[in-house]
C-alpha cells in the first residue's frame, strides 16, 4: 500500500499546524523572522505550542508584510535557540500549513544551517485539502477560509495569529472531509544522515512526477473491462476534465496498486475523464488509441473492488546452479 494520503476517517498520530514569516521567498537565502508551531490531537484540539520572534541576523525584509523590524527582532533568540523547542512539537505529528511546501523549505533550511533535525515524516496542505472539499469560497487563501467558516482573524501575516486561524479552521475542514469522505492529503517526507554526520531534509516534489517514475510492483494485465473490475497494475492516465484534484487521484492510484502514466498509449489500461467526447487532451488520445474511459466518479467506485495483479519478479537463472558453466 502506498504512503501517499490516507482516508479521512483514519485515525492518525495528530498534527502540528505551523506558519513562519521571512525576510524573502529563497529558502536558506531568505531567513525566518517569526515561527509559530501548535501541536494538534487528531481531531484538532490543541496540546501544546511554540511561538517565537527570531533574530536572522539579516535585514527582516517586507516589513510591511509581516511588521517586524530590525529594532524588533534585535537580540531575539536566533533558530538555533528554539529549534530543540520546535522539534518538540513536531514529534510524531504530521506537519500542517497553508502552502505547506514554502514552511517546510523555510525550517528545514534554518535547520541545516544550524546544524539540526527536525523530526518531520510527513506533512499535509490545507490548501490542497480545501480544494478537495468543493467549499464554494472565493478563493482557497487563508483568510478567506476564515471567513467561510466564521474564524477571527485579528493579524494577517503574524505567525502566531495565522497559526492559530489555520488551527481553527483546521478542526471543521477535517469533519468535512469525513462527511465527504475525502482523502487527507498527508504526503511522507523523508531526511537522510551523511557519513560527516550532517542531516539533510529532502524537499518537496508534486505527486504526479514521483508517481509516473514510481515502478508498479504488478505486472500490467492489459486495458480495463467495462463491467469488470480494475486490476493491480493497471496503467492510468488522468485527462485535464476530472471533478477531482488529480493529486487525490494519484494518490488513490497508488494505494490500490495500480500505476499511474502520465501519456496515454497502446499499453494504457484506462483514462479517466468526466467529457464523453473530449476533442483534445488525454481523452482525445484515449480514442485514438482504443484505450478506455471512465468517469472520475466511476473510476473512484471502482477502487473499492480491486482485484489482485500478477506481482513483477526479477529475471533469475531457473536451472540448477550444478548445471550452470562459469568462465575463468
Amino acid at each position: 500500500m502506498s504512503r501517499w494520503g490516507r482516508p479521512a476517517d483514519q485515525d492518525g498520530a495528530g498534527w502540528a499546524v505551523v506558519d513562519v514569516e521571512t525576510s524573502g521567498f529563497r529558502p536558506g537565502q531568505a531567513r525566518v523572522v517569526s515561527v509559530a508551531a501548535l501541536a494538534l490531537s487528531d481531531d484538532g484540539n490543541v496540546e501544546k505550542s511554540l511561538y517565537s520572534l527570531l533574530d536572522p541576523g539579516v535585514d527582516p525584509g517586507p516589513t510591511h508584510v509581516h511588521g517586524l523590524t530590525a529594532e524588533m527582532l534585535a537580540g531575539q533568540p536566533t533558530f538555533g535557540d528554539v529549534v530543540g523547542d520546535l522539534a518538540e512539537v513536531l514529534r510524531g505529528r504530521t506537519l500542517v500549513a497553508h502552502n505547506v511546501g514554502f514552511d517546510y523549505a523555510f525550517l528545514t533550511a534554518e535547520a541545516e544551517l544550524v546544524h539540526a533535525e527536525l523530526p518531520i515524516d510527513s506533512v499535509m496542505c490545507t490548501v490542497e485539502l480545501a480544494r478537495r472539499l468543493e467549499l464554494g469560497a472565493e478563493n482557497l487563501r487563508l483568510e478567506t477560509l476564515a471567513a467561510h467558516y466564521g474564524v477571527t482573524q485579528m493579524k494577517p501575516h503574524d505567525a502566531l495569529d495565522d497559526a492559530m486561524v489555520l488551527a481553527q479552521i483546521l478542526k471543521p475542514v477535517l469533519v468535512r472531509a469525513q462527511e465527504r469522505r475525502k482523502w487527507l492529503p498527508v504526503h511522507p517526507v523523508s531526511r537522510r544522515t551523511w557519513p560527516n554526520g550532517r542531516v539533510t531534509h529532502d524537499e518537496i516534489r508534486p505527486l504526479k512526477v514521483l508517481a509516473a517514475r514510481m515502478p508498479c510492483p504488478y505486472a500490467n494485465p492489459g486495458p480495463f473491462v467495462a463491467g469488470r473490475p480494475l486490476v493491480q497494475g493497471m496503467r492510468i492516465a488522468l485527462a485535464a476534465e476530472v471533478g477531482h484534484t488529480h493529486e487525490e487521484l494519484v494518490e488513490r492510484i497508488l494505494h490500490a496498486g495500480l500505476a499511474f502514466t502520465e501519456s496515454v498509449d497502446a499499453h494504457t489500461s484506462l483514462v479517466v475523464c468526466d467529457q464523453p467526447a473530449p476533442e483534445q487532451g488525454k481523452g482525445y488520445q484515449a480514442g485514438e488509441f482504443g484505450v478506455p474511459m471512465l468517469s472520475s466518479t466511476g473510476f473512484l467506485q471502482c477502487l473499492d473492488a480491486v482485484i489482485g495483479g500478477s506481482e513483477v519478479t526479477e529475471f533469475g537463472a531457473t536451472s540448477p546452479v550444478a548445471d550452470q558453466f562459469t568462465l575463468f
